[in-house]
């Protein structure tokens, strides 16, 4: 990667304080994985800096890669980000794809999962995972979602895993884990899929717990899977401005270029009054 090369991670920002804590931490951690790397961190809301201030903080000559700090390609990464790239125009940045789905965020779950239950993986046809997400009004983010259970289920065997989401869609958490005991699972876990503690982790975890759940893991947090993801987002864009970008912006792009970043969607109006705009993502 080139050293003048500039990293700015999204995330969505939330009033809790330990959501920017962990978020820091989990920068942190990219950072050791990648020295060198001028990595800066901007927010959506309920916390600074903003992305345009952000922005405006790095050389306008210099390559900027905007990746959303995100695990769906929900509203936030299909409109707001490039939407507020547009308004800060610039020749030399590049929008990745959020961090999920990946393989390694099931490696990470079930880190996760094994470190609140260590004998989670001993009998796994016997145990009937929840994958709790925020949940979107996107169909396909919660799609993705579903098809990250699938691939789970076919990749470690469960009894079943079901996705379940805290806002916006169902099954709800707890709904998902009373489905999964009645249909004969020994055991049920939830596996938390966001990214920082907060609000719907606090609401995932109890109400999964009171429907029976054995144990809900934490978020996935600032672990070396979700560094590693985000790492391999950076390296995998493409050197001019992205179809997101421009199309927020009216550019023109070269005909058939192509790259990895998410197409932009028609606006449905500000992120203050969109209903994704929520205390977790």
């Amino acid at each position: 990667m080139s050293p003048e090369s500039v990293l700015v991670a999204v995330a969505h920002g939330s009033a809790d304080p330990r959501a920017s804590d962990t978020v820091g931490q989990l920068m942190a951690l990219v950072a050791e994985r990648a020295p060198g790397l001028d990595l800066r961190v901007a927010y959506l809301g309920h916390a600074p800096p903003s992305l345009p201030q952000v922005m405006n903080t790095i050389d306008v000559g210099r390559p900027v890669t905007v990746l959303p700090l995100l695990l769906t390609a929900a509203y936030h990464a299909k409109v707001d980000i490039p939407r507020l790239l547009a308004r800060v125009p610039r020749p030399r940045v590049t929008y990745g794809a959020p961090l999920g789905p990946d393989p390694l965020l099931l490696r990470a779950l079930e880190r996760k999962l094994a470190g609140t239950d260590p004998g989670v993986l001993e009998d796994p046809s016997r145990t009937g995972v929840v994958l709790a997400a925020a949940g979107s009004s996107d169909p396909g983010a919660n799609a993705s979602v579903a098809r990250l259970a699938a691939a789970w289920q076919a990749r470690a065997g469960w009894f079943a895993v079901c996705p379940a989401y805290a806002s916006a869609a169902t099954p709800e958490p707890a709904a998902a884990v009373t489905d999964l005991l009645r249909s004969g699972a020994r055991r049920v876990v939830v596996a938390t899929y966001l990214l920082a503690p907060g609000y719907f982790a606090d609401r995932i975890r109890d109400s999964s717990l009171a429907a029976g759940a054995a144990a809900v893991s934490s978020v996935l947090g600032a672990s070396a899977d979700v560094a590693d993801v985000l790492l391999d987002r950076f390296r995998s864009c493409a050197t001019s401005p992205s179809p997101a970008i421009a199309a927020a912006a009216g550019i023109s792009l070269t005909p058939g270029r192509t790259d990895r970043s998410i197409p932009v969607y028609a606006s449905r109006g500000d992120a203050a009054t969109n209903p994704e705009h929520k205390p977790d993502d």
